[in-house]
């Protein structure tokens, strides 16, 4: 048999020791260094106190943020246009005037019929008989319904803004012709209005209500309105509900009006806004962190808390209600009781495990490598598994 032989120099057996020294000391941090860190690592509990909070329940909707007071004004009366003395853009008072008429032809109008009904009246008190009482009487009240209407005619001539508010429009000039037959029409061949007047201390969000959820809200609930752009919402109650159906896609919903009651400074037109209908508010009720709430198979619900020597306790507790994060607690605890939230063991690599049943990070799991790991096999620096 030919034997083969291979020259060893010196680097290659130095090469060859390094490599199993290397596997050796990866061995004893497995096996050694690494399991003794981990069991004198001690979890660190976290506890949180029970408090007193505010549970709510809503409705949730969306609309846009619009002034309670939009009219439109405009002439009810014929006539020629003598005076507009203000302006879109100006603020105006509830009687301010906004408009005047010619008073010529009204005037002669309301003479006319104050003349008929002086006349009815004179025939009124020459009548004798039963009947020609009864006629006379008759024509006296036409004749003062003539009258009426010429005198509402007369004060009409002068436009008053009926609400207080902000001119938004403005669309009558000095000579024009008004009247039911020259009223300004749009381009859809709709009557304009001559004014509109818009109020800024008083604004409302109309939103729409499902079907499911419009018989848990009434008027007068309390409402949480965070426009768009905003961080904290402001307040308002529900003004209004609609009792039929506006919506054109085959589900039942019904339009609800919020009226904003909180601070109306810096409110805009035409602001998307996210609306809560509280339909329901308790207030100091005592909660825990849900997470701090452990439901067992068989329904029993406990929590954990810390002793006076250090050692955690599973107590008993009753809950109601769930809100968000936090559970209600019925019985079982009081205010400002501890109760534990979560445990933190430190692992391998800086990882570690959070809570009592969710598994922890690192290379290996925490009770170290997998039975029967061979050092020896690991490639590149990773393992198999």
């Amino acid at each position: 048999m030919q034997h083969v032989w291979r020259r060893t120099t010196p680097l290659t057996r130095t090469v060859a020791a390094v490599v199993v020294v290397a596997l050796v000391g990866a061995g004893v941090w497995w096996f050694g260094i690494r399991d003794a860190s981990a069991a004198s690592a001690a979890p660190v509990t976290r506890t949180v106190a029970a408090s007193l909070t505010t549970m709510q329940k809503s409705v949730s909707g969306s609309g846009t943020l619009a002034p309670s007071v939009q009219q439109d004004v405009s002439f009810e009366v014929s006539g020629t246009v003598t005076g507009v003395p203000v302006a879109v853009g100006q603020s105006v008072t509830v009687g301010q005037t906004l408009a005047t008429v010619d008073t010529l032809q009204l005037n002669a109008d309301l003479l006319q019929a104050k003349s008929t009904l002086a006349s009815a009246q004179a025939k009124l008190d020459d009548a004798s008989g039963t009947a020609q009482i009864a006629a006379a009487q008759a024509q006296v009240d036409v004749a003062q319904s003539g009258v009426d209407t010429a005198q509402a005619a007369m004060d009409g001539a002068t436009l008053t803004a009926p609400v207080a508010g902000l001119l938004t429009a403005v669309d009558l000039e000095v000579g024009d012709a008004v009247g039911s037959s020259s009223a300004p029409t749009g381009s859809g061949g709709e009557t304009t209005a001559q004014f509109t007047i818009v109020g800024t201390d008083a604004w409302q969000v109309d939103v729409t209500v499902s079907d499911a959820d419009i018989a848990l809200i009434e008027v007068g609930d309390q409402a949480e309105v965070t426009l768009d752009g905003a961080t904290e919402p402001v307040f308002g109650t529900i003004s209004e509900i609609g009792l039929l159906s506006t919506s054109d896609t085959g589900v039942a919903a019904y339009p609800v009006t919020v009226a904003v009651t909180g601070d109306q400074e810096g409110l805009h037109d035409g602001v998307a806004a996210e609306v809560e209908l509280v339909y329901e508010r308790r207030t100091d009720v005592l909660t825990v962190p849900s997470l701090a709430v452990t439901t067992a198979t068989d329904g029993t619900t406990t929590v954990t808390q810390v002793d006076a020597a250090g050692a955690t306790v599973d107590v008993p507790v009753t809950t109601g209600e769930t809100s968000g994060n936090v559970t209600e607690i019925t019985e079982g605890l009081a205010e400002g009781d501890e109760v534990v939230l979560a445990t933190f063991t430190p692992g391998s690599g800086g990882t570690g495990r959070q809570g009592t049943t969710q598994d922890g990070g690192g290379t290996f799991p925490e009770g170290g490598p997998p039975e029967g790991f061979d050092p020896t096999q690991m490639q590149g620096g990773q393992t198999n598994g």
